[in-house]
């Protein structure tokens, strides 16, 4: 799972699916996308036929997203991810388990590294669950869940876009 987040219109964490058997092939894909003096692909810096063209590129490779949306009753967006975050865990371990790897961001990667080895405890899931943070220009496939994120924020076109990709949208 490949996890990343945005706070457009409200707090959203989508967690794209590659399966073990597919992530070489999904990163050749996504890596093709990524233009000459370009160190990653990053929606908002995207035009929009390069929009629809990775959306549909994520589409093609069989991507899949499940997007947890954190509502107004958690007060901050560390409220909102923390608790976004518990929920995809919990998710995780009840389905056997999973690789997680969130896009790396500044004053974020502690807070979320203490929480998850406070869940790995707590719900006894060291075996089911690993985790690492990295940035989007190494791991191309955190391009996925970010034009996923983008996409379900903007609304309209966008969101029809991405509803293909997207499995389940969970309220937190």
């Amino acid at each position: 799972m490949f996890i990343d987040e945005s706070m457009r219109s409200g707090y959203l964490l989508v967690a794209a699916v590659v399966l073990p058997e597919d992530v070489a092939a999904t990163r050749r894909g996504i890596k093709e996308l990524v233009g000459r003096g370009q160190r990653r692909l990053h929606m908002v810096k995207e035009s929009e036929p390069r929009k629809r063209l990775i959306l549909q590129r994520l589409n093609d490779l069989n991507v899949s997203a499940t997007l947890y949306e954190a509502g107004p009753d958690h007060k901050t967006n560390i409220a909102r991810r923390h608790a976004c975050l518990e929920r995809l865990v919990i998710d995780v371990v009840e389905t056997g388990g999973a690789r997680l790897c969130l896009e790396t961001a500044a004053g974020v990667d502690g807070r979320d590294q203490q929480q998850l080895i406070e869940l790995t405890r707590r719900l006894r899931c060291h075996d089911k669950l690993t985790y690492e943070h990295a940035p989007a220009s190494r791991e191309y496939l955190l391009a996925a869940p970010d034009a996923i994120a983008w996409a379900w924020s903007k609304g309209g076109e966008w969101r029809r876009r991405a509803a293909p990709l997207v499995t389940s949208v969970v309220a937190v």
